[in-house]
């Protein structure tokens, strides 16, 4: 009998411990949106980011477009009464962007690798009360990155961007070439995570692959009308949504695996015999 009541004692306090679930969840930006939409009850969900439906920034936006999104954040989390708000840290313990409430808050720093984005999952999971969910999602993400195709061909990468703007090392960009058995050009030339590199340095240095970002495929300004010079044209691309690397989540396994797919397409074009030109 002794026992049983230890036992009962022991349960009660662990239950009385642990928060219950929220039931009104707020997100911030959109890096917290791919977790919230991955992770909690839709009807858990109060609103959603600001870019939550822009289809360039979200990699959820087939989820996202059921929940409304903030227009005026701090005027309409107010109203929301959220019981917990996630978004960017602040480096004093909140939320930027979250106004002072009695709510909960969590803080998810940019992640830079997969190892980073498996513990948000278990932050986020534990905060909306679905931990075996979060637990699922990790497994899954695992079992699908060590199912990716080993590449043989090596080759050097450059994520060059608008207005000549190229990732470096130490990003989630920079893990992803990395992990496509690619060598990052800015790590070559000793850049930082993100460094402007003129076209001259980019024509010396001559990468076997550009990856750029699905949008800069449009010529609107100055900015992507460089990524068109002629003397890049004969470097193969590799064409990435944005919205899969500039947060972590989810999307890492699908860059990664569209990122292994277009390097080996193209290291075979590259690999064909070309044919004699006809007299």
């Amino acid at each position: 009998m002794r026992g049983k009541i230890i036992a009962a004692l022991c349960a009660l306090s662990l239950t009385s411990a642990a928060p219950a679930p929220p039931r009104r969840i707020v997100s911030l930006n959109t890096c917290a949106d791919q977790y919230v939409l991955a992770l909690a009850d839709p009807a858990q969900i109060a609103a959603l980011s600001p870019y939550g439906h822009d289809p360039e920034l979200s990699a959820a936006v087939a989820k996202a477009r059921r929940f409304p999104v903030l227009k005026r954040p701090a005027e309409e989390v107010l109203a929301l009464r959220p019981d917990l708000v996630i978004g960017f840290p602040d480096g004093a313990g909140g939320v930027v962007g979250a106004p002072d409430g009695r709510w909960r808050k969590l803080g998810l720093a940019s992640a830079t690798s997969f190892a980073a984005i498996r513990d948000q999952v278990r932050q986020v999971a534990a905060a909306v009360g679905q931990r075996a969910r979060g637990e699922a999602l990790i497994r899954g993400m695992e079992r699908d990155l060590a199912a990716l195709p080993r590449r043989k061909g090596g080759g050097v990468a450059a994520y060059y961007q608008r207005r000549g703007y190229m990732t470096g090392t130490g990003t989630l960009v920079d893990e992803l070439i990395r992990r496509a058995g690619l060598v990052n050009l800015a790590e070559k030339l000793g850049k930082p995570a993100l460094a402007q590199v003129p076209l001259e340095q980019m024509i010396a240095a001559r990468p076997d692959y550009l990856i750029v970002e699905e949008g800069s495929e449009n010529i609107v300004d100055q900015g992507t009308e460089m990524l068109h010079h002629p003397v890049l044209r004969s470097i193969p691309r590799i064409r990435v949504p944005q919205a899969w690397t500039v947060c972590g989540g989810p999307a890492y396994v699908q860059a990664a695996h569209s990122i292994i797919a277009q390097a080996d397409a193209a290291g075979k074009d590259r690999a064909q015999p070309k044919a004699a030109p006809r007299r």
